[in-house]
């Protein structure tokens, strides 16, 4: 077995994903950087942590496939004897679809779920022996879609309300051996929100973001990766958490907030 821990981040080949990589990198953790189509980002996300002093592997997979989930594992067991950390971060969504009913068939709810949840739970289902082994973590990438029911699509905020509901449950059934918690980012300034609503979609996203989040921003991917990180390898007592890392969303606008007169 080897001496560094080991983790496994899905979707690490940009944005989040490899930001939690690099991070983790530098913490000491050996990675397998898990990629679906962006191989080029990959590489670049594997040669980053390396640079870091991490033994890694670089695997393309589908995590909505449990063929693709179990080779994951599989490699990484056969590399270094133990798995430490998942990190389930790979999701999908429809971007400026929520209110465009007939773009939201059942097609469009089973490839989303199939990646956002059903990908997580074949995730975790392929790692938990080899977790409960060292009494290792997990970390769901979720959203504050699930828990607000805001978000790019219909399908994509059900799929991470299952998630979050997914997390309280395996935090309950796989204690003590493994603890169980989830992000849920607002808007992060990665590619994939460029990507899904352009460049101009996603200026007046984040300006509206600045203008209403009681913190007044967004988060970055190393924001977000570092969260991902405190709960991986600092947060020993903490389980079934949902974090919010949104700038203050959750609390409502910062504009919209009732200020209570004092009294005379």
């Amino acid at each position: 077995m080897s001496d560094r821990k080991t983790a496994i981040v899905t979707g690490a080949g940009t944005g989040v994903g490899a930001a939690t990589a690099l991070l983790l990198a530098q913490r000491g953790y050996n990675l397998l950087v898990n990629y679906s189509k962006s191989e080029k980002e990959a590489m670049q996300s594997q040669a980053a942590c390396e640079q870091a002093g991490a033994d890694t592997l670089l695997l393309r997979g589908d995590v909505a496939q449990d063929a693709d989930c179990k080779a994951m594992v599989q490699a990484a067991m056969k590399r270094w004897k133990r798995i430490d950390a998942l990190v389930n971060n790979a999701g999908i969504s429809l971007f400026g679809q929520a209110s465009s009913w007939d773009a939201l068939d059942a097609q469009a709810f089973q490839h989303i779920f199939g990646v956002n949840a059903i990908g997580t739970f074949q995730m975790v289902r392929a790692c938990v022996a080899h977790l409960k082994a060292v009494r290792g973590c997990i970390v769901n990438v979720s959203s504050i879609a699930g828990s607000l029911g805001i978000g790019s699509s219909i399908p994509y905020v059900a799929s991470k309300g299952a998630v979050n509901a997914m997390t309280l449950h395996l935090a309950r059934t796989l204690a003590p051996e493994i603890r169980v918690n989830a992000v849920c980012p607002g808007l992060v300034t990665s590619r994939w929100f460029i990507d899904g609503i352009g460049q101009e979609g996603y200026d007046k996203l984040k300006a509206a973001v600045e203008r209403s989040a009681p913190l007044g921003r967004a988060s970055t991917p190393e924001d977000v990766a570092d969260a991902i990180v405190w709960l991986v390898d600092g947060a020993r007592t903490t389980t079934g958490e949902l974090v919010h890392l949104d700038g203050g969303m959750h609390l409502g606008s910062r504009q919209a907030a009732v200020q209570v007169p004092t009294q005379r």
